[in-house]
């Protein structure tokens, strides 16, 4: 038989072993909890934000409810956690940025989102967007040319049980998801050189489609296209405004 210290020295490892476990689960989720913790402050903070897209034009109650409703510091590194609510972008990795509040705002007011609307997006980013639409009842379908912010989103979007009616594919934007059209509505969230003749396709007849179109300026037009009956589209102009550029193929 081992002597009594021996067969002690297995089962004291094993406690110490638990012990550290326990340890470094607590800081994780206090780590967690930090990240994803949504104060007084941070309600405040949105309020403020919403209230800044009142002065700026936005009037649609339901778009301005689900910004209102959605913490926007989720969506960010811990380093923008107090300036999140400001009304301006920020990066996310890989040159690409999440937009403007107001420029959210503007363009899902522009696509006159309604509840069970099966939208395709173009340009995932951090997913901020596409929460806004799945928030307002929404079925999202959200294409990421990215491989490495495809993966993120995969991984740290903490929302996926909140809004499973959001969709992510990794692919290229210009082809869309034709074997998941028609859809009813399209938005782009980034600079399109010119209009997809893919994801008109893929539009339902009276659907609309809100994309930034390159112009002569450097900046892009804002543009909204209802689409015909007999395939073609009426086209409406609105502000322009600068995003990141819309690239063809996929980015591994």
């Amino acid at each position: 038989m081992l002597p009594p210290r021996l067969l002690f020295l297995p089962i004291f490892h094993t406690t110490v072993l638990a012990k550290v476990y326990i340890l470094h689960l607590r800081w994780h989720m206090k780590e967690y909890n930090r990240l994803y913790e949504d104060t007084y402050q941070h309600k405040g903070l949105r309020k403020k934000l919403v209230d800044t897209l009142r002065t700026k034009g936005i009037t649609d109650e339901l778009v301005l409810a689900a910004i209102n409703n959605i913490p926007r510091h989720y969506f960010l590194e811990p380093a923008f956690d107090k300036i999140a609510y400001e009304d301006r972008a920020f990066p996310i990795g890989e040159g690409q940025t999440i937009s403007q509040p107001y420029t959210v705002a503007y363009q899902t007011e522009l696509l006159r989102v309604k509840k069970n609307d099966k939208v395709l997006e173009i340009g995932t980013g951090s997913v901020f967007q596409a929460t806004v639409l799945a928030e307002m009842g929404a079925r999202v379908f959200t294409i990421e040319r990215q491989k490495k912010l495809y993966d993120l989103q995969q991984s740290r979007y903490v929302f996926k049980s909140k809004y499973p009616s959001i969709k992510f594919f990794y692919g290229d934007g210009f082809e869309g998801l034709k074997m998941y059209q028609p859809f009813d509505k399209v938005i782009i969230t980034a600079a399109a050189p010119f209009i997809p003749p893919k994801l008109i396709e893929q539009l339902k007849p009276g659907g609309l489609m809100v994309l930034p179109l390159d112009d002569d300026s450097g900046t892009q037009r804002m543009l909204r296209l209802t689409k015909r009956e007999d395939g073609g589209y009426d086209e409406e102009a609105f502000e322009q405004f600068s995003f990141v550029p819309m690239l063809q193929g996929k980015n591994k």
